[in-house]
């Protein structure tokens, strides 16, 4: 495993559509893995492909029971991800991006999502997520179609102006 660089504004690959995953071979395998390991070191809870340069649709999602912090974050890998459904609910949040250090903003998300995807090694599966899963895994795909939480957010200000406990970076 090796730490990718993590592309920030204005790189064009962040505003491009990520193209499907076909082929699950090694080199996929190990841009997963280098995927994992750069999210955790940023640190951050999400990372898509285009934020490793990779216009490619893959995602990586780790993040931890809201209710129990005692409970070790779960490790999502998502390879050609969908959002199938979305709950009427929306919830107003803070977020902020590796991709666009130094900003946060308040995006209005869905409560909950299904997801749709393949694992790494292709098998298909779907997932239900809600709260702030579900906000990170709307983020990371919005990443896959080009768009960045500040095309979504009603408000967008300096990190050093808010608390830092406040924000879930992806």
């Amino acid at each position: 495993m090796a730490l990718r660089e993590i592309v920030t504004i204005p790189n064009e690959v962040l505003r491009r559509k990520a193209r499907p995953v076909t082929d699950f071979g090694d080199d996929l395998q190990i841009l997963v893995d280098d995927m994992v390991e750069t999210m955790r070191q940023a640190p951050g809870v999400g990372l898509a492909g285009p934020q490793v340069g990779i216009s490619l649709r893959v995602i990586v999602v780790e993040f931890g029971d809201e209710e129990d912090e005692e409970v070790p974050p779960k490790l999502y890998m998502v390879i050609n991800p969908e959002i199938l459904r979305t709950s009427r609910e929306m919830v107003m949040g803070v977020e902020g991006c590796l991709s666009i250090p130094g900003l946060a903003g308040e995006v209005d998300r869905h409560e909950s999502v299904t997801v749709r995807g393949q694992s790494r090694r292709g098998q298909p599966f779907k997932l239900k997520a809600s709260g702030w899963l579900a906000r990170i895994f709307q983020h990371e795909v919005d990443h896959l179609d080009g768009v960045l939480f500040t095309d979504r957010a009603e408000q967008v200000w300096k990190l050093e102006d808010i608390d830092p406990e406040e924000v879930v970076l992806d």
